[in-house]
């Protein structure tokens, strides 16, 4: 019997913190997309996909800004509510964006509850490894579920000079598994790993007991997530490392160009969408 979970069979039940651990233990590999309002969030979730993430990458697709970090914390609230909304199934995850949580443990525990209480997430995510211990550590003692993210981190983007692979060299290497298994003894429950070579993607996830979900980091990782503007080719460019399942932004355009020439030449509205 196939191991593979089928997306009609997964949509049966809720799935959990727990549930995501056990297809670990099973060798089953599962999925992440961003999503950020109402409609997508329906459409992941009963296709099938199993944690939605309500990315800060809505400040890049959404907002129109260069980096992560403009976008605040009552903007993350405003849409991971929208979310919730859409989704009967799948995890829902929210970002904990710039400035949320790099004061302190006590800060982030205080932002965290906000995307919890007002913004219905089932889990947070924070970047950060070793730096950012202590806060995951204090968010999980209020019983609320964290994700990690380590590696290339998009807010470190100014410290990093730019969006670039982590991990390369005996250094860099050494550096990612130090913060990937400091967050798994902080008691994350899953570690995103973000632009690292492929095999330190399979190192790491053979050395930790948590999911892995991999983005720019091979196909030994425990899940894999993607941008959903990348999946659906709405952006006009994209990383390496992204496959598009989807040309949506040429389909948008070709959309509006029928519709601009049918109004303009009056054969929109006809008589089949007019009242008599």
């Amino acid at each position: 019997m196939s191991t593979v979970t089928t997306a009609s069979a997964s949509r049966e039940h809720r799935i959990t913190v727990r549930s995501l651990a056990s297809r670990k233990g099973r060798g089953e590999p599962f999925t992440m997309l961003t999503t950020y309002d109402f409609t997508f969030a329906r459409i992941f979730d009963e296709a099938g996909v199993d944690v939605l993430l309500v990315g800060d990458s809505l400040a890049n697709v959404v907002q129109g800004c260069d980096t992560t970090l403009p976008v605040t914390l009552d903007e993350m609230t405003y849409h991971t509510r929208m979310v919730c909304r859409g989704v009967r199934r799948a995890l829902v995850v929210a970002d904990m964006p710039f400035g949320s949580f790099q004061v302190g443990p006590e800060d982030a525990l205080r932002s965290a509850i906000q995307l919890i209480k007002e913004g219905g997430a089932n889990a947070v995510k924070l970047e950060g490894g070793v730096d950012v211990a202590d806060s995951i550590r204090r968010i999980v003692s209020a019983k609320i579920p964290v994700m990690a993210h380590v590696g290339l981190t998009p807010q470190s983007v100014n410290e990093m000079g730019g969006y670039r692979v982590q991990g390369r060299g005996d250094e860099g290497r050494h550096r990612v598994i130090e913060d990937a298994l400091a967050v798994e003894a902080a008691g994350a429950f899953a570690v995103v790993l973000e632009g690292i070579p492929k095999e330190l993607g399979r190192e790491i996830t053979q050395r930790l007991s948590i999911p892995t979900i991999g983005i720019g980091a091979g196909v030994h990782c425990d899940a894999q997530v993607l941008v959903m503007h990348d999946l659906l080719g709405l952006n006009d460019w994209t990383p390496s490392f992204v496959k598009q399942y989807a040309s949506l932004g040429q389909q948008a355009s070709k959309a509006a160009r029928n519709y601009i020439d049918e109004v303009a030449n009056r054969k929109f509205p006809d008589e089949e969408h007019s009242y008599t």
